[in-house]
């Protein structure tokens, strides 16, 4: 009798949970997302891009064999040998999470993930763990493992706001995913478990450690040969090139984007915002400002900050240097610091002075003069008396 209620009540929760199972699922990305923009330069760099970004659908049977058997090898080895939940792997994630004293391993399989990417929050609880794994059955029952390994890497998040197989493999090295090499199918296979920490742009160091991790595995699972993985090792982290211009250029798309939304307002699709800065001349910028304040002049005068400017007659900025360091302070001294220009506003009065008539040899009286109440000064708080506009 006590198991005809126990059977009763398994049931109870199985259909009260059940109830909602979705009826299709598309092998699309997912569609309901932020649009993303990404800034250009004049030069066609890349100089950044806000928002998340999904690439377009792939199947695993179009990639290399070796990029899905990364996955499964670090991500769930039984993949092929389980329905949706790998009872074995949770016994075994148990036994070693309770003799490390700690969460060493999970028991969530890819179906399972893929489950909680596509259906559900992030909650922790004991119904949401029933939807997962009645999800996970469900998924099993409508599709074969291969369509369920593509739904996975089209949705898995790879770090830096980068969405799918497709759009990691060419944010992080610049190629068609199925172009991608052994060793940068590790890297990316590694980046699901902690895709901040492992990220080869921010520590290469380190994602060539995770890396390896997952060529072991995928020694131990036999998808590899160890010979293979142990030349696999020796390859380094290549990721894609970056634009020319430092991390200093973001003072200048930040401002960009600003503008993008004056211009445009409400955004609800993706944009490209092409500007006439050149990448070239944004590194030489950052360069020589970096040099000026590491120089003695500036040291000397207690110079901690500088902003650079390049414009052409038109008004088409060529390079913006907002500061020392962006990571430091995202405060522009460009757009944002509205200070007194002091004597380099000179140039402009001699210019227009020139323009209309003056010659370089003419004199002009250096003395007081009152301007509604208002005296300006010299910074010597001195006159000078006549003097040569030379």
């Amino acid at each position: 009798l006590g198991s005809i209620w126990v059977m009763v009540l398994g049931g109870g929760v199985v259909a009260y949970y059940g109830y909602g199972l979705p009826d299709k699922v598309s092998f699309d990305v997912a569609s309901e997302r932020k649009p993303s923009i990404r800034v250009i330069s004049i030069d066609g760099q890349n100089l950044a891009a806000y928002g998340n970004r999904y690439g377009n659908p792939v199947e695993v049977r179009n990639l290399p064999d070796y990029v899905g058997q990364a996955f499964v090898s670090i991500e769930d080895r039984r993949f092929y040998d389980h329905f949706g939940i790998d009872v074995v792997g949770i016994m075994r994630a148990a036994w070693a999470n309770l003799t490390a004293g700690r969460i060493a391993e999970g028991g969530s399989t890819i179906t399972q993930q893929l489950a909680k990417n596509l259906f559900l929050s992030p909650e922790r609880s004991f119904g949401r763990k029933i939807e997962e794994v009645l999800l996970a059955l469900w998924l099993e029952f409508k599709f074969d493992k291969q369509q369920i390994l593509s739904l996975y890497l089209n949705r898995i998040y790879f770090g830096s706001g980068v969405y799918g197989i497709d759009a990691a493999a060419r944010h992080y090295f610049g190629t068609d995913p199925r172009r991608l090499n052994l060793y940068e199918a590790a890297v990316l296979a590694g980046l699901p478990k902690a895709p901040s920490r492992y990220n080869p742009m921010v520590d290469p160091k380190l994602a060539a450690e995770r890396a390896n991790v997952v060529l072991e595995a995928m020694a131990s699972t036999g998808a590899l040969t160890k010979a293979r993985a142990e030349r696999a090792k020796q390859t380094r982290v290549r990721t894609a090139r970056a634009a020319q211009a430092g991390p200093g250029v973001r003072y200048f798309t930040d401002w960009v984007l600003d503008r993008v939304k004056d211009y445009v307002g409400y955004v609800d699709q993706d944009l490209l915002v092409y500007t006439t800065l050149d990448s070239r001349l944004q590194a030489i910028a950052e360069e020589n400002l970096l040099r000026a304040l590491a120089s003695n002049g500036a040291k000397e005068h207690h110079v901690g900050q500088a902003a650079l400017l390049a414009m052409t007659p038109d008004g088409a900025v060529r390079a913006m240097v907002g500061g020392r360091d962006y990571y430091e302070s995202q405060y522009n001294r460009v757009t944002q610091a509205r200070r007194q220009p002091g004597s380099v506003f000179k140039l402009f009065v001699y210019l227009a002075g020139l323009e209309n008539g003056f010659g370089s040899n003419d004199w002009m009286r250096d003395g007081p003069i009152v301007i509604d109440g208002w005296e300006p000064r010299n910074f010597d708080r001195k006159h000078h008396g006549t003097m040569s506009i030379r």
